[in-house]
C-alpha cells in the first residue's frame, strides 16, 4: 500500500488554517472567559462582572460584541488572543439576548437583561461543572461575594488602611488562586508580613520586591488550588476568615460595622446555590499529620 504525504497545501488545502491571522473563527454563540488582556475600552472589569460572557456578535474575533453574564453589560472585546471557550448556546438564546439588549437601549432600563444574563451564566456553570478551565470563573464569583460583604466599590478588591499613609489593596489572582496585596512602598512592610502570616497560617506567603514592574512591594498569599467546587468553597471561606482577621486587626471600627451587617443579613455565597453533582469521597491529610483531619468532600 502506498502512503501519500499530507504535508503540502495542494493535498491538505486547509493547512493555512493553522497559520495565525489567516482564518477567523466565528465566535457568535460562544460562552467565553475573558481577562484584562481582552478588554478594549478599560483594563479590568467592574465588581458586577464575572469574566464570563456570551458572544452575541463574533464574526471577527478582534472586535467581538459580548454580554457579561454577571452584570449584563455589553462589551466589545478583542478575543483574538489566548481564549477559553467554555460552552456554546443555541441560536434562539442569542436572538433573545439581542432583543433584550435592544429593549435595554431603548428604555434605558437593563433589569431584564441583567436578570437573564445572570440566570444564563449560572446555568452554563452548572452544565460545564467545576474543572481546570472553569475554576477561575468560580473563584471570581466567590471572591466577588467577599468583596461585596467587606468593601463594596467599583473594583473587585478590598482596601485596608494599615496606619497613617499606609494603604494596601488585596485582589485575587484567579488562575494561581493567590491573594495579592499591593502596597505603595518600595520597602518591605514587616507589620503587614506578620499580620498575613497570622491571618493565613496554612498559605504560602511570598514577597515581590520593588524590582517588579509595579515598582513597589507586594505580597502573594498562595492558597491550595481547588479541584472541586467543595474545595473552592472551603478555600474561599479561608480567604474570607483571613481578610476579616486583617480588618479586625487594622480597622476595628470598620470591622464592627461590617460584622453587624453580616450578622443581620448573612454572608453572600453565590456558589452555594449551584446544583453541581460531586461524588462524596473521604480524604485524610497525611503530611503534616493533624489530629482529627478526616475530611468529607
Amino acid at each position: 500500500m502506498q502512503l501519500h504525504s499530507t504535508t503540502t497545501t495542494e493535498i491538505r488545502t486547509e493547512a493555512m488554517g493553522d497559520v495565525p491571522g489567516i482564518c477567523e473563527l466565528p465566535l457568535t454563540r460562544a460562552v467565553v472567559q475573558y481577562r484584562d488582556v481582552h478588554e478594549m475600552d478599560a483594563a479590568g472589569g467592574r465588581i458586577e462582572d464575572i469574566g464570563l460572557a456570551l458572544v452575541v456578535e463574533g464574526r471577527y474575533a478582534s472586535t467581538a460584541e459580548v454580554v457579561d453574564l454577571g452584570s449584563g453589560s455589553v462589551k466589545v472585546l478583542d478575543l483574538s488572543t489566548e481564549l477559553v471557550v467554555l460552552d456554546w448556546v443555541y441560536d434562539p438564546t442569542v436572538e433573545h439576548m439581542a432583543e433584550l439588549i435592544t429593549a435595554s437601549a431603548a428604555t434605558q432600563q437593563s433589569g431584564d437583561l441583567r436578570a437573564y444574563s445572570r440566570k444564563l451564566g449560572l446555568r452554563v456553570l452548572e452544565r460545564v461543572g467545576f474543572g481546570p478551565l472553569s475554576r477561575p470563573t468560580f473563584l471570581r464569583i466567590g471572591f466577588r461575594d467577599i468583596c461585596r460583604d467587606l468593601d463594596l466599590h467599583e473594583g473587585t478588591s478590598i482596601r485596608f488602611i494599615l496606619g497613617p499613609g499606609r494603604l494596601t489593596r488585596a485582589h485575587l489572582d484567579y488562575d494561581a488562586c493567590a491573594l495579592v496585596f499591593r502596597t505603595a512602598f518600595d520597602e518591605p512592610d514587616t507589620q503587614l508580613e506578620h499580620a498575613l502570616g497570622v491571618a493565613f497560617p496554612e498559605a504560602d506567603l511570598h514577597r515581590e520586591d520593588a524590582s517588579s514592574p509595579t515598582g513597589t512591594v507586594s505580597y502573594h498569599v498562595r492558597l491550595p488550588v481547588p479541584t472541586s467546587l467543595g474545595e473552592a468553597r472551603r478555600v474561599l471561606g479561608g480567604m474570607r476568615r483571613g481578610l476579616v482577621t486583617l480588618m479586625a486587626r487594622f480597622e476595628a471600627d470598620r470591622f464592627a460595622s461590617v460584622e453587624a451587617l453580616m450578622e443581620t443579613f448573612g454572608a453572600r455565597e453565590t456558589l452555594a446555590g449551584l446544583q453541581i453533582y460531586e461524588p462524596r469521597t473521604n480524604v485524610v491529610r497525611l503530611y503534616p499529620p493533624i489530629p482529627g483531619s478526616h475530611v468529607v468532600h
